[in-house]
């Protein structure tokens, strides 16, 4: 399939067969799958499988050794990060950073003056833009706070609306979800599924299983920089692969020697002869 017929066809981003080396180590290796157009989906593996080495190349920070990433019907693995941000991929980051010395509102308006569709706003409009995503992300209440005086889950919220800012068909989200309580996360997906809901493609990295699973329409799972699952959530979390590439091979194989004690002992029930004194 062409990367024109990829993209009427509803595909947002493809990954094709991306590797990516340090030195002698391959951080990833041969990872291939498409992003549906409109859908959210969930990037997941234990530490160090490459998830976020895979979003510093979708987002031009890396440039990948072998492979090609496709959106628009365009290569864009060899395009520098200004240039994949105007093309309409924003990202935010594990560890938050705004402007400390700007306000609120100013954080989000740099955004709305200089991503994708900066050059045809004033500052103004790029204000205004920054008041509407304030009001998107619940944060229109602290327009005029010093960014530095936010709280953990505002900074998170204020990194959504920066990105969206920025005006991206496809929002890549790197763990936004860390550090937060159980009420924190309820607010937080919601905000997504809200985002999504706008029309913005996400792809989504998080180690909080609830909430990939309540939020992802299919997942990728990766281990030591390979692709080793790929489905809707459900089908996913269930397969032994994946299972053993969170918990290990000996926790698997412990829960395989349970499952035949159990059965032995069922087993043995049924023969057991009848009780003399019944």
């Amino acid at each position: 399939m062409t990367a024109q017929t990829a993209s009427a066809s509803g595909v947002a981003l493809r990954i094709q067969n991306v590797g990516m080396r340090f030195g002698g180590l391959w951080a990833l290796s041969d990872v291939t799958f498409d992003v549906e157009r409109g859908s959210v989906l969930g990037l997941i593996g234990p530490n160090g499988s490459g998830k976020t080495t895979l979003m510093n190349v979708i987002s031009g920070v890396y440039r990948p050794t072998t492979g090609a990433v496709r959106f628009a019907s365009r290569r864009i693995a060899d395009v520098p990060t200004h240039e994949v941000c105007q093309l309409g991929i924003a990202r935010t980051f594990q560890i938050v950073k705004p402007f400390a010395s700007l306000t609120v509102r100013e954080n989000v308006a740099v955004g709305a003056m200089y991503g994708r569709y900066g050059a045809k706003r004033s500052t103004r409009a790029s204000f205004e833009r920054a008041q509407e995503l304030l009001e998107i992300v619940g944060l229109a209440r602290v327009a005029d706070r010093a960014a530095s005086d936010l709280t953990i889950p505002d900074r998170k919220r204020l990194e959504v609306a920066k990105a969206l800012a920025l005006d991206p068909d496809v929002l890549l989200l790197d763990e936004v979800m860390a550090g937060l309580n159980a009420t924190e996360v309820d607010e937080a997906l919601e905000l997504l599924r809200d985002v999504n809901r706008r029309g913005v493609t996400l792809i989504v990295v998080e180690h909080l299983m609830k909430a990939i699973v309540s939020i992802s329409t299919t997942i990728v799972v990766l281990a030591e920089g390979k692709k080793i699952a790929q489905g809707a959530p459900a089908d996913v979390l269930a397969s032994p692969q994946v299972i053993e590439a969170y918990l290990g091979s000996r926790w698997v194989k412990r829960q395989e020697q349970l499952k035949i004690i159990e059965a032995e002992r069922a087993d043995a029930a049924r023969v057991q002869p009848p009780d003399a004194h019944a």
